[in-house]
C-alpha cells in the first residue's frame, strides 16, 4: 500500500518556509497533496485559485505533488483522498501544543489518520504569511522570504511596483 500524505493551510501567500517542508515531506512520501483550504474568516489576500496556480508554480519541479483546493474539514479531504498522513509544519512550541491537540482530534474523526510534525529549516522558522503580508504592505523587502513565483502577484496585491 502506498501512503498519500497531505499538506493542509491556506499559504496567504506560500513562503520559503512552506516551500521548504513541501519539499521535504516530497522526499518522504511517495505522493503528497498540498491542500489549500478556504477559510474566509481568516479573509484572504489572494484567492483559492491564485494560491493553487503560487503553489503549483512553486513546487512544478516535485513530480510526486499534487495541489489542490478544499473546503470543510481537513479529515473530510483525507478521507475523500486516501490521505493517511497529515504533514503540519511547527515553528514554536505553542504550534507543537497547537498541532498535538488536532492531531488527537483529528485521529479520533479518522482513525486512520496520522500526524507528522515538521520543523522548519532553520532559516525559515520565522516566516509566516501573516508576517510577509504585512511587511509587504509597509513597504519592506521580501523577496527572500518567498518563492520567486509569488513576488509579482504580491507586490501587485499590495499596490507596490515590481
Amino acid at each position: 500500500m502506498s501512503v498519500i500524505a497531505a499538506y493542509s493551510g491556506t499559504f496567504d501567500p506560500i513562503t520559503l518556509g512552506h516551500n521548504d517542508i513541501i519539499h521535504r515531506a516530497a522526499r518522504m512520501f511517495p505522493k503528497l497533496i498540498v491542500a489549500v483550504g478556504l477559510n474566509i474568516t481568516k479573509n484572504p489576500k489572494f484567492t483559492i485559485d491564485e494560491r493553487i496556480a503560487l503553489i503549483r508554480a512553486s513546487v512544478q519541479d516535485l513530480a510526486n505533488v499534487e495541489v489542490v483546493g478544499f473546503t470543510g474539514l481537513v479529515v473530510d479531504f483525507a478521507r475523500e483522498h486516501g490521505v493517511t498522513v497529515l504533514v503540519r509544519g511547527v515553528r514554536t512550541v505553542g504550534d507543537v501544543d497547537y498541532e498535538k491537540q488536532m492531531a488527537v482530534m483529528n485521529r479520533d474523526l479518522y482513525p486512520e489518520l496520522d500526524t507528522v510534525l515538521l520543523a522548519p529549516s532553520p532559516q525559515f522558522a520565522h516566516l509566516s504569511s501573516s508576517l510577509v503580508r504585512e511587511l509587504t504592505s509597509l513597504g519592506a523587502p521580501v523577496k527572500k522570504l518567498v518563492p520567486k513565483a509569488v513576488m509579482p502577484l504580491l507586490l501587485e496585491r499590495f499596490g507596490r511596483k515590481k
